[in-house]
């Protein structure tokens, strides 16, 4: 009988995860030092602006006020508003690698998603009305779907490995954008979309892509754990002919989980192009190393049949504190994408292991049961 105050990580893995998270905010706490920040005031009308004091001269000078490097509230509000990006669609390739499948187009469908939406809204020009802000959302997430169904017609269809197909609709997505605007970038939103998702509530933490990202991770998790499709994904990864023989439709599930995919991608475009003002064919690029190992240091398993919505956030979350570690600690920022293959590297090995611990584990149950089935059926010694 366990004990009621141990907490059991079979039914919520997660919490490894919060662990981390905590303790590398604690060290990088610690460790980071502190920093002079300039002191802001709120005046009678609601603006902060810059606090001033007197210098031995009596003159009026700008106040500056000492902080922790990493805990304070501009250093956490940044890697919340970044983490809101990678994460969105970082929940939505863990749907596809749980099929024990792979998206390596992420970051082009992220970027060409974006020109479309930018391209339209472009055409109308700042000054026009909410409806060219919301037909530029519709035709950005629009995109996202046929990028991530073209994926999963291709991969279903040609029965090739999904690593070779995102492999080449990588290049052609980014290219077409590239095409599309002739390498240059795109901007003329209206104003009202920008002001929308980039409205805050402490300094630059901008609420509106905190709030999607919970949505799309609860929705995500709802998808994954109470739906009938979600356990049908789950199914898949971890044994895909025994999935059909069970009548599952393997090939329209796997479709499901690369359109929703794209999808994730054009969301975190459409957070990007009211948070930033503009797009072009650069943009994302890198981004699918860091939503796939958002994914796999989330706890989605490349090997498939594992993974959940919030181990693909709690994921993203550790990785752009790392990233944002590397700075405060001073190490060169040019270290930051050796560290997140180390990083990728070192999830993927304990994963590998945790599957050998289970199959020997699971090898010796098997044993004991057939030992203790012969020796149930076996007929008694008969007594002379």
């Amino acid at each position: 009988m366990s004990s009621p105050l141990r907490f059991n990580f079979s039914k919520f893995p997660e919490g490894g995860l919060l662990i981390v998270i905590v303790v590398l905010g604690i060290l990088l706490s610690v460790f980071g030092g502190e920093v002079q920040r300039p002191k802001m005031v709120q005046g009678p009308d609601g603006q902060w602006t810059r606090a001033m004091e007197k210098d031995p001269s009596g003159q009026d000078v700008p106040a500056f006020v000492k902080v922790n490097n990493f805990f304070n509230a501009e250093t956490l509000t940044q890697i919340a508003k970044d983490t809101s990006f990678f994460a969105i669609m970082a929940v939505g390739v863990t749907c596809v690698i749980i099929t024990a499948g792979i998206d390596l187009s992420i970051g082009s469908v992220y970027a060409l998603a974006a020109v479309c939406g930018a391209m339209f809204m472009n055409q109308l020009g700042p000054d026009a009305g909410p409806w060219a802000a919301v037909g530029g959302v519709l035709v950005t997430i629009a995109a996202s779907f046929i990028c991530g169904a073209l994926n999963g017609v291709m991969i279903v269809a040609f029965n090739l490995h999904p690593f070779i197909i995102t492999l080449g609709t990588m290049a052609i997505y980014r290219g077409i954008a590239f095409v599309l605007t002739n390498g240059q970038s795109i901007g003329g939103f209206p104003q009202g979309f920008r002001d929308f998702v980039r409205q805050g509530v402490i300094g630059d933490l901008s609420l509106v892509p905190l709030i999607v990202m919970i949505l799309v991770c609860v929705v995500g998790a709802i998808f994954l754990s109470r739906m009938v499709v979600g356990r049908q994904v789950y199914a898949i990864g971890g044994n895909e002919v025994a999935s059909r023989y069970s009548g599952i439709r393997v090939a329209r599930t796997k479709l499901l989980v690369y359109i929703i995919g794209g999808g994730t991608a054009g969301i975190a475009a459409v957070l990007a192009l009211g948070y930033y003002g503009a797009a072009s064919s650069g943009d994302g690029q890198g981004y699918e190393l860091t939503v796939i190992a958002g994914a796999v240091v989330g706890g989605a398993s490349l090997f498939g049949g594992k993974g959940s919505a919030l181990g693909a956030v709690l994921g993203a979350v550790i990785l752009q504190m790392i990233a944002t570690g590397i700075v405060i600690i001073g190490i060169p920022q040019s270290y930051s994408q050796i560290v997140t293959g180390v990083v990728v590297i070192t999830a993927v090995l304990l994963d590998q292991f945790n599957r050998w611990i289970s199959d020997r584990r699971l090898l010796a149950q098997t044993a004991h049961a057939k030992k203790e089935a012969v020796e149930t059926t076996s007929p008694p010694v008969p007594v002379k």
